[in-house]
């Protein structure tokens, strides 16, 4: 594995998920990860619900927009090693093909966005995508990435999505 790894967080409309996974990767991986997200079927804005939940954290929201996964998949796009799909409709679709042949692995959440009911139900539902988001990522840096071989490593990524 190399030293340096880029990773690409997908949700069908890239506007809360896949946008929060990207901020946090952003924050905890460095110096040794690069973090991107899109969407399938991008909305075009990002919730603010999910950036309020970044501010709160003390997280970047710079350059933060929804985009889709076609920027990602052109052959002169970066070389992904790791694709983590958030959202299970983004997991039923048919993916393009990336760039570096990179591992994929389904990290299912709940939709904050699809929550109906009081504001502070939504904010819950989004807080709680968050720290599902932030447990899974960070178990994920404390992997051994260069002393695992591919097949145990691509285990490892897959056990990390049922936690």
């Amino acid at each position: 594995m190399p030293a340096h790894y880029k990773v690409l967080f997908l949700c069908t409309g890239n506007s809360a998920r896949s946008i929060m996974a990207e901020a946090i990767m952003k924050r905890k991986g460095v110096p040794y990860f690069t973090a991107y997200s899109a969407g399938s079927h991008p909305s075009g804005i990002v919730r603010p619900e999910a950036l309020h939940q970044l501010e709160i954290a003390g997280l970047s929201t710079a350059g933060l927009y929804s985009k889709s996964w076609n920027e990602f998949a052109a052959s002169d796009s970066p070389r992904l090693n790791f694709v983590f799909t958030v959202c299970d409709n983004a997991a039923k679709e048919v993916c393009p093909l990336w760039p570096g042949q990179p591992m994929t692995a389904h990290w299912g959440v709940p939709d904050p966005a699809a929550v109906q009911g009081t504001p502070e139900e939504i904010e819950r539902a989004f807080r709680e995508a968050f720290s599902i988001l932030d447990r899974r990522i960070s178990l994920f840096l404390c992997l051994p990435l260069s002393s695992l071989d591919q097949f145990a490593l691509q285990k490892e990524i897959d056990e990390i999505g049922r936690q």
